[in-house]
């Protein structure tokens, strides 16, 4: 592949009194790039670096031929991290390359969202044992380098729907702990003796011995696998592995399918794949978040707290917190709605979040949350009472009865409650309710 490349110089190359002054591409305030350099174990980031990429371009469900290969590339204090989703928005694929992973320097903190074409995966694929891998990552562009020479990936449009899911999978993965450590060889024949990848079926994942046991029931330990041929995009990386961890959150007898993440080790990599709770899901319509941004101070608040964020590999809350002059649990909700912008994720093996830069638009949530502003419309409209423990909402012709749960949370008396129990977040009529509430 011949690939067209700009170079842009501050100035003419020159000599001065015996002295060249040669001028570069180069130089972090003309031509910023935030990391360029080798990757130490060539075979195993050209492995992460498909998976992703094979996240991207698959639709789990109702399988349509390939439209969207659009990897998140990020440069952060110290690693690098590779983000998409697939087609259908139910599984979301992450790669994070720690320091241990890359021979260069993070020189600037920034995001890109680039196109992965068929001649990058053709030559990611040629990577053999000995071959250097090349990374230049910048804001309109990735350059992968190989011994076939480089090729160059352009910035495009992020997908509307991936920062629904960004701010999903974040408030999901936020309630996970670690469920089961499986060294490679074991998880590679747990791996092995999975379902096509076809099937549909949701079942659960047990901690057995140093492996795990499928059952078709959930057990408190365990972990839900919907859909187990969508793990199908961490078989490439499998051999490179030292574990396969997987999270989940705190289960019993009767729990409803939940979200899951799976996860690779390798030493400086780890691919991680985020399953939805069922493989018709996708993670953009489950409306995890609504509940942090139906206060009516989190639109403030993470202005605030967006201003604070730094590129530490970690974002700490309880120091935001005291930085900001709020509440913890104000600062979370405030990272829910940095979420819906895609500004913040959540990485289930630090058990803390990450920052990305992406442009943050305090009316996004609003827009991508038809429910929220639903939920404020019959607010102002004053169509909300409050009598005791049931609330009384008039929407249209209708009228609708919202008590709270003694366990958290509410009910309500609306067909979108009666269908999903709760399980896709709460309708806007219990929003309105809880809005009216904390007013009061």
């Amino acid at each position: 592949m011949n690939a067209l490349q700009t170079y842009r110089y501050l100035q003419p190359s020159a000599l001065h009194e015996g002295d060249l002054a040669l001028q570069t591409s180069g130089g972090p305030s003309a031509n910023p790039r935030f990391f360029t350099g080798f990757l130490t174990a060539p075979r195993t980031a050209a492995a992460g670096l498909l998976a992703v990429a094979e996240v991207a371009r698959t639709r789990y469900h109702q399988p349509v031929n390939p439209a969207s290969l659009d990897p998140v590339v990020t440069g952060s204090r110290d690693r690098l991290r590779f983000e998409s989703f697939s087609g259908c928005c139910g599984v979301y694929a992450r790669l994070d390359v720690s320091p241990a992973g890359f021979d260069g320097d993070v020189v600037e903190h920034g995001t890109t969202n680039v196109d992965v074409n068929a001649p990058l995966r053709e030559a990611l694929a040629r990577v053999g044992g000995l071959d250097p891998l090349h990374l230049s990552v910048g804001p309109d562009d990735l350059t992968v380098s190989t011994l076939d020479g480089p090729v160059v990936e352009k910035k495009v449009p992020l997908p509307a729907r991936w920062l629904r899911g960004f701010a999903e999978v974040h408030v999901l993965a936020a309630e996970m702990a670690l469920r089961a450590d499986v060294p490679a060889t074991d998880a590679a024949a747990f791996l092995r003796r999975l379902p096509a990848s076809g099937d549909r079926s949701v079942l659960w994942a047990v901690p057995a011995g140093r492996s795990l046991r499928l059952t078709s029931r959930p057990a408190p330990g365990g972990v839900c696998l919907a859909g187990p041929g969508r793990l199908a995009a961490l078989r490439g990386m499998l051999r490179f592995a030292r574990s396969l961890r997987v999270y989940g959150p705190a289960l019993t007898a009767g729990s409803s399918p939940t979200a899951s993440v799976w996860e690779l080790d390798t030493g400086g990599m780890r691919l991680s794949l985020t399953l939805s709770p069922e493989p018709y899901r996708g993670f953009s319509g489950e409306g995890g978040v609504l509940a942090s941004l139906a206060s009516d101070d989190v639109a403030d608040d993470a202005a605030l707290v967006s201003a604070l964020l730094s590129w530490d590999p970690t974002i700490d809350v309880p120091t935001l917190a005291a930085q900001a002059g709020v509440p913890w649990e104000r600062v979370q909700a405030a990272l829910v709605q940095l979420g819906t912008a895609g500004r913040v994720g959540y990485d289930v093996a630090e058990d803390a979040y990450f920052h990305r830069v992406l442009p943050y638009d305090a009316g996004r949530a609003e827009r991508d949350n038809p429910r929220l502003a639903g939920a404020r419309a019959l607010v102002e409209a004053g169509a909300v009472g409050w009598d005791g423990e049931v609330a009384t909402v008039q929407h249209g012709t209708e009228v609708y009865r919202v008590r709270r749960r003694a366990e958290g949370g509410y009910t309500c008396s609306c067909l979108w409650w009666s269908r999903h129990r709760g399980e896709r977040g709460p309708c806007r009529h219990a929003l309105a309710a809880s809005m009216v509430e904390a007013a009061a």
